[in-house]
């Protein structure tokens, strides 16, 4: 049976020898675009993924998927730390959980531990990601002791951000799944790789994966986004949306209207969570509204961000500022963008 930290061999005999990558480059540190905008990019290697499975604990669903071991950028407040891989590494575990009821994909933190024959072997929290085929997941580089067969349980907490109607009294609780999977050299090793060429470095990204029976953690269309539509801007690369629905919608619990704001990435409106943001409305010189945008859950928005506010009228200004960025780690193509924000401005 291979070691894992044996396998750069079979590494490179299937995709990576034909793309003409050295060992040490393709195993610790892969091309990267020297010149990288401030934006979205394409990368210059886009690597594939591969589904260990489904399962559900409640009304909670899991999905396991598995790819080559790769660097990413973590995420603390403003500051960015790059994950190399390390020679130990054998595969970049990554999951996605979402509401079975809704389809909703759930901004919870999943927590892992891997068995096999010999007891635990590996034990950790998954970090919320970005990646340009994947979209919003979770995932990290993980070290197992051999090829062959493991369980793993995935466990996620109660949801912590509010939520709209649909949601509530709902996924108040714990739930835990676990399933068995393969890690198998062969088949981890010799998924798809491209190279993106002349592509590689400008703004843009690759096309989002079709993953079936997985949830796409996408915000709405414009035409989509419920209530009405007051304003939209730019910032760091990232796309806002803002709307106010009536108090007495699935929003306005207390019966006031509500500020919907919906942050997405460009080309693929991929939903961005963990960010931090405030609202100021003023109507000529009077405030109508200052306070912070709770992160929030709605089956039509996904993440999403609001408050409730007093009507918003044509002609207020609004101004939403990113007092912290979205804290998630990142994939080539995503490190530079979302990192310095300028408040977002609009006339109602």
């Amino acid at each position: 049976m291979q070691g894992a930290g044996l396998a750069s061999g079979t590494f490179l005999s299937g995709c990576l020898d034909r793309l003409g990558f050295e060992s040490q480059s393709a195993w610790r540190d892969p091309p990267l675009v020297e010149d990288r905008p401030d934006a979205v990019y394409y990368p210059a290697i886009v690597e594939g993924m591969g589904m260990y499975g489904t399962t559900t604990a409640g009304d909670v669903g899991f999905a396991l998927m598995h790819s080559y071991p790769h660097r990413f950028w973590n995420l603390t407040g403003t500051n960015q730390s790059k994950v190399v891989v390390q020679s130990t590494d054998s595969l970049h575990l990554m999951a996605t959980v979402w509401d079975t009821e809704t389809e909703t994909v759930l901004p919870l933190d999943i927590s892992t531990e891997i068995s096999n024959d010999d007891g635990q072997v590996s034990s950790t929290t998954l970090w919320p990601m970005l990646s340009p085929n994947m979209g919003f997941h979770y995932g990290d580089n993980v070290t197992l002791p051999a090829e062959g067969q493991y369980d793993i349980t995935l466990s996620v907490g109660p949801l912590q951000a509010t939520r709209s109607e649909p949601f509530e009294n709902r996924l108040t609780e714990s739930k835990s799944a676990t399933m068995s999977f393969t890690f198998d050299t062969s088949e981890t090793y010799n998924l798809e790789l491209r190279r993106l060429g002349e592509k590689a470095g400008t703004k843009g990204t690759v096309e989002l994966m079709d993953m079936e029976m997985i949830p796409a953690p996408l915000a709405p269309q414009k035409s989509d986004l419920p209530g009405r539509l007051i304003g939209e801007g730019a910032s760091g690369d990232a796309y806002f949306l803002a709307a106010v629905v009536g108090g007495e919608t699935r929003f306005g619990a207390d019966g006031q209207p509500h500020l919907v704001v919906s942050p997405r990435t460009p080309y693929n409106r991929v939903v961005l969570p963990r960010m931090a943001l405030r609202a100021t409305v003023k109507r000529e010189q009077q405030t109508i509204f200052d306070g912070p945008l709770w992160e929030s859950l709605d089956p039509a928005l996904g993440s999403y961000y609001g408050a409730s506010v007093d009507d918003i009228e044509s002609g207020d200004s609004v101004r939403i500022e990113i007092e912290s960025p979205p804290q998630l780690a990142r994939h080539d193509g995503y490190e530079t963008a979302f990192m310095d924000m300028d408040p977002v401005e609009f006339t109602a």
